[in-house]
């Protein structure tokens, strides 16, 4: 457990047992290997599954076996549209979807099947298989260790098995068939256990290879690439619920001296410390992604731009750090919003913003240019563009207790 605590930070830990905690590159990224896995399984049983027809003919009785090849058969059916038509998705109620109807079809068959061999009093080789039918919740049980799941999901998507498995002594309690209904049911929840653990070890194990891929090494802000993810995801929801996006496209001034005066790691360092000084202020939600260079975008969900602004300049009060010689790091600033500059495709948002830090660049650094500046018109999906607003001060006093918090 200290092992697994070393390699996991505590807010992951608790990724591993809540799906409500997983951040949203996270989900997208289960959700799509959920739904593929859902799929390889659902193809492999619905050719796995009617093979077994033969073996029911030859030892069961015909009204029985004619019965139990119609479950099977309607069951190979909904496990091969399953497999084939169910579209692939980076949505985790999509990929609960996939998992109840994986789950529900051969949870219905055990239950089709027990109703039909239960009156049956058989003997020999067709005992031996009716039995085998009992085990068919285990082998359900057993398959949710092929997902990575949370201990909640686990739990969740075992309780089916365990009801079924229990429905027969609930329906029908007989005093005889309770101790070996009890043995049966800790062995099912034994198995459960196990199977929850090992879809944990296989989070725990995607955790740490997104995190590894989603992670600038050196700053440990996201990279550029999952950046861009994140912003295509947030575009897409404020434009689905009609709520602001803003971006602010961060620029280190004068930032090559650092590395032309005191070298490379020096450089690094204080790209570390930036980096750390500026997620430490950020408001929950807030996203800092490393462009390249000294250059970083920041992503602010639901957030209009005059708010905006207010989160930035408490972020320059609190100040940036320090460079090696002990001045201040200062930074230019350029912000765009979805809607008040009525942009429709997130690169462009991006744009918009990369030529506002340019023109606060131009206009003398360590500021933020909030407002449209002389683009061409055609960059924006709207029309005229006014003239600059920049949003310029004096450096603050580094010993400003501000921090960046909800506007």
């Amino acid at each position: 457990m200290r092992r697994l605590i070393n390699e996991l930070p505590l807010d992951e830990l608790e990724w591993l047992v809540f799906p409500q905690k997983h951040m949203m590159l996270l989900a997208t990224r289960r959700a799509a290997m959920i739904i593929s896995r859902v799929r390889l399984v659902a193809a492999l049983f619905a050719i796995l599954t009617p093979l077994w027809i033969v073996v029911d003919w030859w030892v069961f009785p015909r009204p029985l076996w004619g019965w139990l090849a119609t479950g099977r058969v309607a069951s190979s059916v909904m496990l091969a549209s399953l497999a084939f038509l169910y579209k692939s998705s980076t949505s985790m109620s999509r990929a609960y979807l996939a998992l109840v109807i994986l789950f529900s079809i051969p949870t219905a068959f055990f239950i089709f099947a027990h109703s039909h061999l239960y009156p049956f009093h058989l003997d020999g080789m067709a005992a031996v298989v009716q039995t085998g039918y009992t085990f068919l919740p285990f082998v359900l049980v057993a398959g949710l260790s092929v997902f990575p799941l949370t201990v909640v999901e686990g739990l969740v998507f075992s309780f089916p098995a365990l009801l079924a498995i229990a429905l027969p002594v609930l329906i029908n309690p007989k005093v005889g068939q309770l101790g070996a209904f009890l043995g049966t049911f800790w062995l099912l929840l034994v198995i459960a256990v196990v199977s929850t653990l090992a879809g944990m070890s296989q989070l725990g194990f995607m955790i740490n290879l997104v995190r590894q891929a989603i992670r600038d090494p050196l700053t440990g802000s996201f990279s550029r690439l999952s950046g861009e993810e994140l912003l295509e995801i947030q575009f897409i929801i404020s434009v689905r619920s009609h709520s602001p996006l803003s971006v602010a496209f961060i620029d280190l001034d004068d930032f090559k001296a650092v590395n032309d005066l005191f070298g490379h790691e020096a450089g690094d360092r204080v790209l570390i410390a930036t980096a750390e000084q500026i997620r430490r202020k950020l408001r929950t939600g807030d996203m800092l992604a490393r462009w390249g260079g000294e250059e970083f975008v920041l992503i602010m969900p639901n957030t209009y731009a005059g708010n905006a602004v207010a989160v930035l300049e408490r972020l320059r009060a609190s100040g940036l750090g320090f460079r090696p010689d002990g001045r201040a790091i200062t930074a230019s600033i350029g912000l765009a919003e979805r809607i008040e500059d009525n942009i429709g495709e997130w690169r462009v948002l991006v744009d918009a913003a990369d030529q506002r830090m340019y023109a606060a660049k131009q206009s003398g650094k360590d500021r933020i240019m909030a407002g449209p500046h002389d683009l061409v018109a055609s960059s924006f999906t709207g029309g005229d563009v006014p003239a600059p607003t920049p949003h310029a001060r004096e450096p603050a006093p580094r010993d400003d207790p501000g921090a960046v918090g909800a506007p």
